[in-house]
């Protein structure tokens, strides 16, 4: 990865009567222009992203989505669908006066970097996406209910224990009543139960620095309440619609670049496979040794030469 650079902008925008975006730019401002798409719903942006951008070539720009990050109100779920996040990519580009630019996403930054692609085809240069995830029900169920639970059966321990026996046939509804429960310490343990289960499983080798990230009020409540209520709401689209024919042509132009973890359990391979199937020009490059974050050596790797390949289109 390359050398960390401050930003050069830091700034907000107002998207709603609610919602006001935080946006930072960095690298050269002069610069060929990339989005940062990031992860979640409901993650935000961190400095160390930055370093998979040459800081002489790229303008890195970053966007927290609402309710995210240091966007504002924090974990707010009003007016907060993907579509809405589509816009407000669409109103910063045209806030910076940027014709086209490149976009780079992984995990939910895949998601919404597609839906985003598929309705701006024309202002996309290339796409560098990372641990596909497009919201299907097989996707959700297999993390959320039936599948990470036979590999990680410790950690699913920790996290089915906020929810009552007979609540369990649905994990991710019992955890929305939680999660948007009046009570403050209700839903601040169910979101540290929801954000840890998905840092333990993250990596082929679990680092303990990321479940303690877990542990964090502020980041956890913003984390777990914006993932749930996406998943709760199917991503507000159709079932399996990023991957649908008529939408895979809007972008089959597009020079895509997809890094994918062997052993994600977050979201896993198969969803790559079909995107790869169903839109063949791609290039997919399957790490052997990794799960599903950036963060591992030979995704990070492939990342890198990535953005190093399309700086120069």
């Amino acid at each position: 990865m390359y050398n960390l650079t401050k930003p050069f902008e830091a700034a907000k925008l107002k998207v709603s009567d609610i919602h006001t975006l935080h946006y930072e730019i960095s690298g050269n401002r002069d610069g060929v222009p990339v989005i940062f798409v990031h992860g979640g719903p409901g993650g935000g942006c961190i400095e160390q992203d930055r370093a998979f951008f040459n800081p002489e070539k790229w303008k890195v720009i970053f966007l927290d989505q609402r309710g995210a990050g240091k966007s504002t109100p924090s974990a707010n779920l009003e007016e907060n669908t993907t579509w809405d996040l589509v816009k407000d990519m669409e109103r910063l580009r045209e806030h910076l006066k940027i014709d086209k630019w490149h976009v780079f996403g992984g995990s939910w930054g895949s998601t919404l970097s597609l839906a985003y692609s598929q309705s701006h085809p024309d202002r996309v240069k290339s796409m560098v996406l990372r641990g596909i995830f497009t919201l299907r029900k097989s996707e959700l169920h297999f993390f959320y209910q039936n599948g990470t639970s036979h590999l990680f059966p410790e950690a699913w321990e920790e996290f089915i224990a906020p929810i009552p026996e007979p609540e369990r046939g649905d994990f991710m509804l019992a955890y929305h009543a939680q999660l948007n429960s009046v009570d403050d310490e209700t839903r601040l343990r169910a979101a540290r139960a929801w954000s840890k289960w998905e840092m333990a499983t993250s990596k082929l080798h679990v680092n303990p620095a990321d479940i303690a990230e877990a542990e964090k009020d502020d980041w956890a409540n913003a984390f777990a309440r914006i993932e749930n209520h996406y998943f709760i709401n199917e991503g507000f689209m159709r079932e399996g619609q990023l991957l649908e024919k008529q939408e895979i042509e809007k972008i089959r132009h597009i020079p895509t670049i997809v890094v994918q973890g062997r052993y994600d359990v977050v979201c896993p391979i198969t969803t790559a496979w079909q995107l790869k199937k169903v839109w063949p020009e791609i290039t997919l490059n399957i790490v052997p040794d990794a799960g599903h974050s950036s963060r591992e050596r030979g995704t990070t790797k492939l990342l890198v030469e990535a953005t190093d390949k399309f700086v120069d289109l």
